[in-house]
This record gives C-alpha cells, sequence and structure tokens, in this order.
C-alpha cells in the first residue's frame, strides 16, 4: 500500500510541474474540437405518414381463391417501388438535384446516397414513415413530397402491370409443361405397357408388382395352413361325434322335459356347443349362451316315475325295455360333415391360388433377373412425370388465381391510400447533436491534457526522492530535504491562476451551451 502510494504521489507531482503544459493541451484541443462542432452543417429532417391497405371487404372475400395484388407486405413494395433507380431517377430531376452534378460519377454517388438515406419505416400494419434528411430544409421536403407523389402516382397502375406481366408469364410456363407433360405420358404409358408384369400397379405404385406377388404368395400359403389345421380339427370332431343318437320314448326310462328326454336334449346341447368352440372362442356370446342353455337342462326337474306293472317274467320285461328305446339321426353329426365339405372345397381353392401367385412369383423373378434396371428406369420416369403434373396444375390453378385477381383490380379499387401526415417544411435541424459533441469535447480536452502531463512525467529523467536515486544501485551519502519553502501567498496564486484557466474553459463551455439551446429554440 505504502508503494502505491508512494508511486501515485510521485505521478500527481510530475503532473503539477508540467500543470500549464497540461492547461495548454486542454484549451488546444477544446478550442479546435468547438470549432470543427461548428463547422459541421446542420440536417434538416422532412417526413410524412402514409396509410397503405387493402379493401376491408373484398379482400377478405377472394383470400384463398385469387392471387393477392394488394400490397400485403406494404414495407417491402414501398420499398421496391420508392428506392427502386428509375424512380430515383425520376426524383432526382424533379427535385432539381441534378443542378449539383456535374459528372456521371456525381450522379451514381448522388443515386447510392439517396437509396441509403431515404427512411421508409413500419409504424403499424398499414401505417408508414417516410423519412429523409438534407443540408437543406426544402430539398428535404421536396424529396419526400416527391416521393409520395410517385407512390400514389404508379401504386395502382404498377400492380396492375405487374399482374398482367405475371398472367402473360403463367399462360407461357403452361404451355410449356403441357408440351412436356404429354411426352412424359406417352413415354410412361408406352413403357409401362411393354413391362405391365413386373412394373407397380397404379393403385399402390410405392410397392412393386415383385414384393405384391411375393407377399400374395405368403399371405395365401398362411391361409392354406389355417384351412388345413382347422380341416384336420373338424374331421377329429365329426369321428369323436356318433351319427345315431339313441333316445328313450317309455316314462320308465327316465323324466322328460316338453315331451324330450332330458338325457338325449343334453348331449345334443353339448355337441352344438363343440361346434361353435371350434370357430369361438370361451368369450363369445353364442358360447356363453349355449353353456346357460346345457345348465339349465341338467338343473331341470324330472317327471316323476310311472308305477311299474306287476313283472311277467324276465323274458317279458326284456321286450317291454326294448320296446321303450330307439335311434334318431345325430343332427350335429350332419352339420360337421357338411361343415368338413366346405372346408375341403375351401382348401381346394386356396391351393389352386396359391399355385397361381406363386408361378405369378416365378415368373417376375426370372424377368427382373433378366434385366434388373427396368424398376429403376421406371421409377425415374414416373418421378419426372409426377414432377411435371404436379407444376402443371400448380401453374393452372395460379393462372386461375391471377385471373380473378386481374378482374378485381380493373372492377374494384382494392388499394387505399390515404396521406396522413403531409411533409413539412422543417424550422430547426435535427442533426448534429452539438451538445453532446461539446461536451464530449470538453471531456477530451481535460482528459487529453492530464494523460499528456502524466506521460511527460514518466519520460523525465529526474529523480524527486532520494530513495529513487539508491533504486539504481549507487551508494548515497544524504540529502537536503528542503531547499527552501515558497512563500504561502505565493503558492495560493499558483494555484488560484491554475484554477482561473480551467474555469475560464468550463465558462466556455457553458457559454457555447447556452448559444446551443437558443439556437435549438429550447430557451
Amino acid at each position: 500500500m505504502d508503494s502505491l502510494r508512494v508511486l501515485v504521489t510521485g505521478y500527481l507531482r510530475a503532473a503539477w510541474r508540467r500543470r500549464w503544459m497540461g492547461v495548454i493541451i486542454a484549451w488546444l484541443v477544446c478550442g479546435v474540437g468547438w470549432v470543427a462542432v461548428y463547422t459541421i452543417p446542420n440536417q434538416y429532417e422532412s417526413s410524412a405518414r402514409l396509410f397503405v391497405d387493402a379493401d376491408a371487404v373484398l379482400t377478405p372475400l377472394l383470400r384463398g381463391l385469387a392471387a393477392d395484388s394488394a400490397p400485403t407486405t406494404q414495407l417491402e413494395i414501398l420499398q421496391r417501388t420508392l428506392l427502386s433507380r428509375p424512380n430515383l431517377e425520376k426524383l432526382i430531376s424533379k427535385t432539381d438535384l441534378d443542378l449539383t452534378l456535374n459528372s456521371p460519377s456525381d450522379r451514381e454517388r448522388l443515386l447510392t446516397r439517396l437509396s441509403g438515406e431515404i427512411k421508409v419505416v413500419p409504424q403499424t400494419k398499414n401505417l408508414f414513415t417516410i423519412t429523409y434528411r438534407d443540408k437543406s430544409p426544402k430539398v428535404a421536403h421536396d424529396v419526400v413530397q416527391t416521393l409520395l407523389t410517385i407512390f400514389v402516382e404508379s401504386a395502382t397502375g404498377g400492380s396492375r402491370t405487374d399482374m398482367e406481366n405475371a398472367r402473360r408469364f403463367l399462360e407461357r410456363q403452361i404451355q410449356s409443361y403441357e408440351q412436356q407433360l404429354r411426352g412424359a405420358e406417352k413415354r410412361r404409358a408406352d413403357f409401362r405397357a411393354r413391362y405391365i408384369e413386373i412394373l407397380p400397379a397404379d393403385n399402390n405404385p410405392n410397392v412393386p408388382a415383385l414384393e405384391g406377388a411375393r407377399s400374395q404368395a405368403q399371405q395365401l400359403e398362411g391361409r392354406l395352413q389355417d384351412a388345413l389345421i382347422s380341416r384336420d380339427a373338424l374331421k377329429q370332431e365329426v369321428e369323436n361325434t356318433p351319427p345315431m343318437l339313441v333316445v328313450e320314448s317309455g316314462g320308465t326310462l327316465g323324466g322328460s322335459v316338453n315331451g324330450q328326454p332330458v338325457r338325449t336334449r343334453v348331449q345334443e346341447a353339448e355337441d352344438q356347443l363343440r361346434v361353435l368352440l371350434l370357430k369361438d372362442t370361451e368369450e363369445h356370446p353364442d358360447v356363453i349362451a349355449q353353456r346357460k342353455i346345457i345348465e339349465s337342462l341338467k338343473n331341470a326337474p324330472k317327471d316323476m316315475p310311472v308305477p311299474a306293472q306287476p313283472a311277467k317274467d324276465a323274458a317279458g320285461r326284456d321286450a317291454a325295455a326294448n320296446t321303450l328305446k330307439r335311434s334318431v339321426p345325430n343332427q350335429v353329426y350332419e352339420q360337421l360333415k357338411v361343415k368338413l365339405i366346405e372346408a375341403d372345397t375351401g382348401i381346394i381353392t386356396l391351393q389352386r391360388q396359391r399355385d397361381e401367385a406363386v408361378r405369378y412369383r416365378d415368373r417376375l423373378e426370372k424377368v427382373q433377373r433378366e434385366q434388373p434396371g427396368l424398376i429403376a428406369e421406371y421409377q425415374n420416369m414416373d418421378r419426372d412425370y409426377t414432377v411435371l403434373r404436379r407444376n402443371y396444375e400448380e401453374l393452372l390453378g395460379r393462372l386461375q388465381s391471377a385471373n380473378i385477381a386481374q378482374a378485381a383490380d380493373t372492377q374494384a379499387d382494392k388499394v387505399k391510400l390515404q396521406i396522413i401526415d403531409p411533409p413539412e417544411i422543417p424550422r430547426l435541424p435535427v442533426a448534429p447533436n452539438r451538445m453532446l459533441l461539446i461536451t464530449g469535447v470538453l471531456f477530451g480536452g481535460l482528459l487529453t491534457g492530464t494523460g499528456l502531463t502524466v506521460l511527460f512525467g514518466q519520460l523525465d529523467r529526474s529523480f524527486s526522492t532520494v530513495d529513487d536515486l539508491r533504486n539504481l544501485g549507487l551508494p548515497v551519502l544524504g540529502g537536503i530535504s528542503v531547499l527552501g519553502l515558497l512563500p504561502l501567498r505565493q503558492r495560493l496564486m499558483t494555484v488560484v491562476r491554475f484554477s482561473a484557466a480551467v474555469a475560464v474553459l468550463v465558462c466556455v463551455y457553458g457559454g457555447l451551451v447556452i448559444h446551443v439551446l437558443r439556437s435549438a429554440a429550447l430557451i
């Protein structure tokens, strides 16, 4: 900390010894800077606000149906219309700017400057501000006014001209695409007729014919295997089902419900359940209903047995028992036989279809092995045809939109232009900001004077203290601390003179500030 204090003290002493040099430098920098600030010419700004909108009723009705010929992107259209080279040439001739031009290079520089200095700024969606600055307030006003006049005169006419040019261009492009599309259609049709067997189908163009044939053969093979498994299960069920059923006709051998033996109806219901399980699952409603029927038949009450007749002899009883039993055809067996015949017929049909699909697949594989590039050639041809057709249809749609939009522009005034704030001749300059500039010059002069005094102090090779001598590595016998102090009054006068020089500089700055404020009509 002590070394830093000593270092700072040394800098301040060196700067104080050269204080008048710093004051002179500050005065020189401020004087030159302030003169330069006042030599900068004033810039006057003129502006106007323009409202651009499409018809509030007609435009929504035509949205999506006709091409939007109104300025939907008003900023781009304003810049394109106002800052194009023909309009800038017209602007130069109407505002007498060409009187200041002496050579073609001067004209080019003026065109470049105008295109960069004219500002078109959007304030809202439909409200824009046109601004231009110049050394002459009249020129600034004339430029903005002329730009407004040019835009209002050419906005509607330019839009209709652009629409007509676009419509003609679309017609030429449609004729060109129509010829290309017809040629592509003919080539595609000839190629497809020649190799129709191996090319993809029109209803599924993403799947080649060979892939479709392989998939179809595989599906038919799977269906055939499923049919064979179902037929075998049905055949096993037929073998396990008796073709005839023995039923009881007498009351002594058991009860009956509704005139039919209970045991026989339960068996028939169980056989029907087995038939249903061949094609349905346990959760199927028909299976569940059939199980409920079987349960109700099993739980049905039996009729009271008929009193037995007195027994005569064993032979008589056997004859009587035989007369109470009879055999009837099993309906379930007949139904299973019919289903088995249908299954065999379906298997024969699937085998025939499978064999045809396999032969078709083998034929396509042979053709593709012999000519492997046909699919790729057809895909390239089909892709070109698809692109041409899509572009042709899109051009047709845009041509119709352009026709509708042109009719709307011709028969109705879609574009609405209104000058909200007309340009005026400016009375006060907007640039340069002299207050900021003269303040910057003052601080720059003070910093420059202070910095140079410190810098010259660092370049001074004299020694201020005994320690500076000792740092050189030389023996120092001693030093005289005080050669003689100046009188206090003389020291105060030195400080006062220095302060007065700085104060006068600040007062000059204050006078300049007051002058700037009065020029800007702020005081």
